[in-house]
């Protein structure tokens, strides 16, 4: 054990953060990215959901000030114990805001989140992965985004009118950015999305099944277009959705390259 008279106080050592930088820049964002820690999550079938969270924790830094303390922002993960829960993000940001003495405080999470799915025909069960996330903003109020990456299969409407012998698809994976004003579950925003493609995606198939879906998406054609604007009708039409992004992009199959849309909207303003 080391003595207690030589052991060195941390008062006693520079603090170079603290120093004063004369460049005259502030900084939007700095802190942590990268950082591993698990995350419990609302689950509509189960309650909750136990994931691993990837944190990225920053806020902004005055332009007198040289640097922040990067360790704190680990430290505030700490203080949340073993499990950082989505309900406690407000309150983490705010200590984020208070301990690094900041204006603004960001909090970036990504994390997989699993679906129990059965197959079409013959109900076979298998879990389905999808990569989910939130975005969260503290200075006077608290802002959140829900994100989520839903893969769909869809077949191009060009390719099924113009052939004499089946037509081209594709996975397509479509990332929604979402705020709201009441609870909306995960698999809610999974539902609303794989009914705009022209097939969902299974985890595991039986013949029957692959049947069903091969048919399935043949019947529903979708261009990229298409399944952009499917999707914003249905977040339009749902009144707890405030504001959304979504993004599709097609891996196309007999193409080099790979089709994308855009659509974003606020329906406050609109």
């Amino acid at each position: 054990m080391v003595k207690s008279d030589t052991m060195v106080s941390m008062s006693s050592l520079p603090d170079m953060q603290n120093t004063i930088d004369e460049r005259n820049i502030a900084i939007d964002k700095v802190g942590v990215r990268n950082v591993m820690y698990p995350i419990a999550v609302l689950d509509c079938a189960n309650g909750k959901q136990h994931s691993i969270g990837n944190f990225q924790l920053t806020v902004d830094l005055p332009k007198e000030f040289k640097g922040t303390h990067m360790s704190r922002f680990v430290e505030i993960l700490n203080q949340y114990s073993k499990e950082i829960s989505v309900q406690a993000l407000p309150e983490m940001l705010k200590a984020l805001k208070e301990r690094l003495k900041a204006d603004f405080a960001h909090l970036e999470v990504t994390f997989p989140f699993f679906i129990e799915k059965k197959a079409p025909v013959s109900g076979m069960p298998g879990m389905m992965q999808y990569t989910c996330g939130f975005k969260a903003t503290q200075n006077c109020t608290f802002d959140m985004v829900t994100t989520v990456e839903i893969p769909v299969t869809t077949l191009c409407p060009c390719s099924k009118e113009i052939s004499d012998r089946g037509a081209h698809n594709q996975r397509g994976y479509v990332k929604v950015a979402i705020r709201t004003n009441k609870l909306v579950w995960i698999e809610e925003i999974i539902s609303m999305v794989e009914a705009c493609g022209s097939a969902p995606l299974y985890p595991l198939l039986k013949r029957p099944d692959e049947k069903f879906v091969t048919e399935l998406a043949y019947d529903n054609p979708r261009f990229v277009e298409d399944m952009v604007r499917e999707v914003a009708l249905a977040f339009e039409a749902d009144e707890r959705i405030t504001s959304y992004e979504i993004e599709v992009e097609n891996h196309e199959s007999i193409h080099a390259h790979n089709a994308y849309a855009f659509v974003a909207r606020d329906k406050k303003i609109t």
